[in-house]
Formats: structure tokens, C-alpha cells, sequence
């Protein structure tokens, strides 16, 4: 009787990394290009507006909110302004940077209108020339 060994070839279970590196290095590419910073999330009631404009990309923000407290950004920095010193030195390093630079206020409905007054003011003895107001949309009145 012939005895007929049957060579069995174990395959060995392995995972592949070769790829690896090439698979992280586009994770961290897909990230960077599609993460947006914002450094800004204070919620706000906005006020209603029928007309509306685009407003520039890269702005700096001024947020005012019902109890009147004013914060500051310029995508980078964030903080709340407590003076009238802190805030002038907010737009002149604003300003600093980029002369054309535009500012948004972004203030609650129910906000008291001194605070918007005060951010505008100070704006324009700083001499920003691009202001804006952040507003929620609203179809036109009807009339009937």
C-alpha cells in the first residue's frame, strides 16, 4: 500500500502594514483641509432683516450678548471684553494686522442698545471702514 502524504500549506493569517503610513498621512490631510476652526460659540438671538448682504470671510467679531457682555474675536483669539482700554486695543491689533480688515457685531435681539452703541463707536474712532451687522433672514412683510 502506497502511502500518499498530502502536503497541507498553512496559510498564516497577517495583516498588512506596508500601507499603513500611506493611509494615516491621508486621515491627517483629509482633517486639516476639512476641519473649521471657530472660535466663537456663543449662542445670540439675532435680530430679524429683510435685506442681507455677504458678509467677508476671515472677519473679526464682535459678540454682544442679552446681558451685555462683549466678547471679541479674530479667528485666533478669543476673549470677553471688560473695558473700554481692552476693546480699543482689540481693533488696533485688528487693525494692525490688516487695515481692511471688516468687523461683524453680532448682537441679541434683546441686548440693550448701549452695548451695540458702544462697539460702534469705539469702532469708528478706530477707524475700521468695514462694519456688519450679523442678522437672522426674513421674508418681506406682507401687507393685507
Amino acid at each position: 500500500m502506497i502511502r500518499v502524504r498530502r502536503h497541507v500549506h498553512r496559510l498564516s493569517a497577517t495583516i498588512p502594514t506596508a500601507s499603513m503610513a500611506d493611509i494615516a498621512f491621508l486621515l491627517i490631510i483629509f482633517f486639516l483641509v476639512t476641519t473649521v476652526f471657530s472660535t466663537d460659540q456663543t449662542v445670540v438671538d439675532l435680530p430679524a432683516s429683510v435685506n442681507r448682504e455677504e458678509i467677508v470671510r476671515n472677519s473679526a467679531l464682535l459678540t454682544v450678548t442679552a446681558e451685555g457682555v462683549i466678547k471679541a474675536t479674530d479667528g485666533e483669539v478669543s476673549q470677553t471684553i471688560e473695558n473700554v482700554d481692552q476693546l480699543d486695543r482689540f481693533i488696533a491689533e485688528v487693525l494692525r494686522q490688516n487695515p481692511a480688515r471688516s468687523f461683524v457685531v453680532k448682537g441679541d435681539r434683546r441686548a440693550a442698545y448701549r452695548y451695540i452703541e458702544f462697539c460702534l463707536e469705539r469702532l469708528r474712532l478706530s477707524r475700521a471702514r468695514n462694519v456688519y451687522f450679523l442678522t437672522e433672514a426674513r421674508g418681506p412683510r406682507r401687507q393685507g
